[in-house]
């Protein structure tokens, strides 16, 4: 594998469930300070990394992508042993259904149903339960409390052609997107800032609050979205290998028009391949950047993915380097940023 698989791989196995954050945090933090003009941890756990611009008209934009990845919570010990559980984030009971989980401790278990799987809705999180082999509570106490979360199982693996599988690439691979961005831009026109946020998948909570902080002018969202080419999966259009996806819409968002278009021009310009992306269902943290303070213009540049909230999502490297380079560019360049507008 190449030194960038080699960090994907790092990034989406390591644990990082909704609030729990700081291992890939940590990881970020040894991968980019030396690329970065500030770094800054906020009380949330959002990661902010400061690329200072040198425009003489510059403003903010911030760049987000999420580090949390989904998972199931412990809400009660059995007296068998076994472990009921809540989910955290978007969790299919179908396909969470036995598959591997890890505990931030090391724990391993399976998870199980109390009914038959042929009779379980997607989001009958409610009837699984997780099987860690312990015979008693009292055992299982030994390993595990009520409140521990587990994510799941699911090694990164090389797949046909450019493609590549593992669990986590929501959004472990826009985290590596923004981090090589990070280190292969120059000093930028308008300062911006990289938020790496935190609690995206259960609710866009660091997004929210480091928009905030942050005040941008334009925020522009790293995530993944659909990739359209398998049976049942039709209704859209991005696919793999065809470049990066340029949101328009979604359901949490509708990116700004005239950006969107100065953003598709940048990418012809300069030869990057990209896809139109109007996601039917779904959300970024471009939804809350979009409402923070008295409004902000957003964008949004997303990976094909397929099989995603699961632990054997797909993505191509090709897609993924376009939109390395769409976001390294668009964001370091004289970017005309038009905010609140006077009329009288």
């Amino acid at each position: 594998m190449t030194e960038g698989e080699n960090r994907i791989e790092k990034y989406t196995q390591t644990f990082g469930i909704s609030g729990k954050e700081k291992q890939i945090s940590d990881m970020l933090i040894q991968d980019i300070r030396e690329y970065a003009d500030e770094i800054t941890r906020d009380a949330m756990g959002n990661l902010i990394v400061l690329k200072r611009g040198v425009g003489k008209n510059k403003k903010r934009i911030m760049c987000a992508a999420h580090m949390d990845e989904i998972g199931l919570c412990v809400v009660k010990i059995m007296d068998n042993g076994l472990l009921r559980v809540k989910r955290v984030g978007g969790v299919s009971a179908l396909c969470s259904f036995m598959n591997r989980v890890r505990f931030e401790n090391g724990m391993t278990g399976t998870v199980g149903a109390f009914e038959k799987i042929e009779e379980l809705k997607p989001y009958d999180v409610n009837k699984l339960y997780i099987d860690i082999g312990a015979m008693s509570k009292e055992e299982a106490e030994n390993h595990v409390s009520v409140g521990d979360c587990a994510v799941f199982e699911g090694e990164y693996v090389p797949l046909a052609g450019r493609n590549v599988m593992a669990k986590a690439f929501d959004d472990r691979i826009a985290c590596y997107i923004q981090a090589e961005a990070i280190k292969r831009m120059d000093a930028p026109y308008h300062d911006v800032y990289f938020v790496f946020t935190v609690q995206e998948e259960v609710g866009l909570f660091g997004s929210t609050t480091a928009s905030e902080t942050v005040r941008p002018d334009l925020g522009i969202a790293i995530d993944i979205t659909g990739s359209f080419d398998v049976p049942g999966e039709e209704h859209g259009n991005p696919v793999l290998g065809k470049g990066a996806a340029i949101k328009i819409n979604d359901s949490s968002v509708i990116c700004d028009t005239g950006m969107t278009e100065q953003l598709i021009i940048y990418a012809k310009e300069h030869k990057i391949p990209f896809q139109r992306d109007a996601l039917a269902a779904g959300g970024t943290d471009a939804g809350a950047m979009n409402k923070s303070g008295g409004g902000v213009k957003v964008l949004g540049i997303s990976i094909p993915t397929r099989y995603g909230h699961s632990p054997n999502s797909i993505v191509n490297l090709d897609d993924v380097e376009a939109c390395i380079e769409l976001l390294k560019g668009y964001a370091s360049s004289e970017a005309e940023i038009v905010t609140t507008e006077k009329i009288k």
